[in-house]
């Protein structure tokens, strides 16, 4: 039996009367629109509410899972401790799930718990749907930081899960919107705000799933928002159905956006498998920046591939460009892989005897040796896209006033600590942001007297 039918629903305490305290009333239109959601679970009459919120356990590369047969929560972080909560796990469902991923090798399950308790992500629909109905267990789902592709992927193995299991299941999606729509708002406004609140409601709200697989996390990020990852694991539980979709209602007065959807699913449709042509599409534009990208970028791919393959660290081949054998340069090349960085490490200053062979070196290192991240495996090498920054000499810079955060990239000093950022990096749009996170990376405290230098690059793509 597939999932009854999902909603896509906010979590702000302040909904909750014991919380609210009155505020509630400035949201009395989401307030209508959760209770008729409310309304329709009850009809349902499920056996397992599945819950996914961004406020539950959640690691950079893991799915979590809450494990156990029960878990209690309240509102005494908000004032309302009188507002308790005390759940049963469906274990069983819990127990499907994590076979199906672990047979995929797909990184989710319920180890890493760190906080039993419920969070308030969970526990605000919890809130409107246990006024009405009473019955059924829940599934409490952390979201991750790895890709949206894999959020929706493990969204494929819960439907798999539940259609195995022939359980009556229904799949709340907690997750506001942006949190910077207003100028008065606790986040403030950024123009990206208001532009993902209406191309998230427009495209749930007509129930097009794959296109929350194309919002870039920069733009993401930007606009603050909340639920993009648990609206996208819910897409994947309807990959393969039709789907009808109802937009109840939005709201943005308080400066956070509140947007409540409905899903049921119809017949199967060949036509919606998201992932897949999404994958399909990206597959070929990778192909096609393999194919016209310059000697830099080839040569870094073609080192990180033969050193990944078969262990092997490439000698500089014949056919370069003369520059690449003869000048010397610092130089650094940054992976991404699915829109999100994988792996970025390079050299200030030349270290090795020509741009070649700082290339190679580094390429290897991106992939295998930056503490961000785990390895590259084999599998990953066909979406990977690759970029080179080849730094030119660095100057001294007496102020912010000689920087330019899209022309030069930056070195923060302070004794021997040295950070360094890139110029032109997504999410990056100030000087001072700049310094800043050049300053961080050095392990340089605000307040210490520090030393600026500008360099210029070429990048290569």
């Amino acid at each position: 039996m597939p999932v009854l039918a999902a909603f896509m629903v906010p979590h702000p305490p302040m909904i909750v009367p014991d919380v609210g305290r009155g505020s509630e009333d400035q949201i009395r239109k989401t307030t209508a629109a959760y209770e008729r959601v409310a309304e329709e679970i009850e009809e349902l009459r499920p056996d397992t509410i599945l819950i996914s919120s961004p406020h539950a356990v959640m690691y950079a590369d893991y799915f979590h899972i809450s494990p156990g047969k029960e878990a209690k929560g309240s509102f005494a972080s908000f004032r309302a401790p009188q507002v308790r909560f005390r759940e049963e796990y469906d274990a069983d469902l819990v127990r499907r799930i994590c076979r199906l991923a672990d047979e995929r090798s797909f990184p989710a399950g319920t180890e890493g718990e760190r906080n039993p308790e419920l969070d308030h992500g969970t526990m605000v629909p919890l809130w409107f749907i246990r006024r009405r109905y009473k019955e059924g267990k829940i599934i409490r789902l952390g979201l991750s930081g790895l890709p949206l592709t894999q959020h929706y992927e493990l969204g494929e193995i819960i439907r798999e899960a539940v259609e195995e299991s022939g359980k009556r299941v229904v799949f709340v999606a907690s997750g506001d919107l942006s949190h910077k729509l207003k100028d008065y708002g606790p986040y403030g406004f950024a123009a990206e705000g208001p532009l993902y609140d209406e191309r998230i409601m427009d495209a749930c709200g007509r129930a097009a799933f794959g296109e929350l697989l194309d919002f870039d996390e920069t733009f993401c990020d930007k606009a603050a928002e909340c639920g993009h990852r648990s609206f996208t694991i819910m897409a994947g539980v309807f990959d393969g159905r039709a789907v009808k979709a109802t937009a109840l209602s939005h709201q943005d007065v308080t400066g956070v956006g509140y947007g409540i959807c409905t899903f049921y699913p119809g017949e199967p449709d060949g036509s919606r498998h998201f992932l897949q042509a999404h994958m399909d599409r990206m597959e070929k534009e990778i192909s096609e920046q393999k194919e016209h990208s310059d000697a830099y970028v080839k040569l870094a791919r073609k080192a990180l591939e033969a050193y990944i393959l078969r262990r092997e660290t490439l000698k500089v081949p014949e056919g370069l460009p003369a520059e690449l054998r003869t000048q010397r340069a610092g130089a650094f090349v940054s992976i991404h892989e699915f829109g999100k960085l994988r792996g970025c490490i390079g050299t200030f200053l030349p270290t090795r005897d020509c741009i070649a062979e700082e290339i190679i070196g580094n390429a290897i290192s991106a992939a295998t040796r930056d503490p961000r991240f785990s390895p590259i495996t084999a599998d990953e090498l066909k979406w990977l896209e690759i970029s080179v920054d080849i730094l030119g000499t660095p100057e001294p810079a007496v102020s912010f006033d000689e920087l330019d955060v899209k022309k030069y990239g930056v070195i923060v000093s302070a004794g021997p600590r040295r950070g360094l950022l890139l110029p032109d990096l997504d999410g990056v749009d100030t000087v001072e942001q700049q310094v800043d996170i050049a300053r961080q990376k050095a392990g340089i405290r605000k307040g210490e007297q520090i030393s600026l230098q500008r360099f210029e690059v070429v990048r290569h793509h």
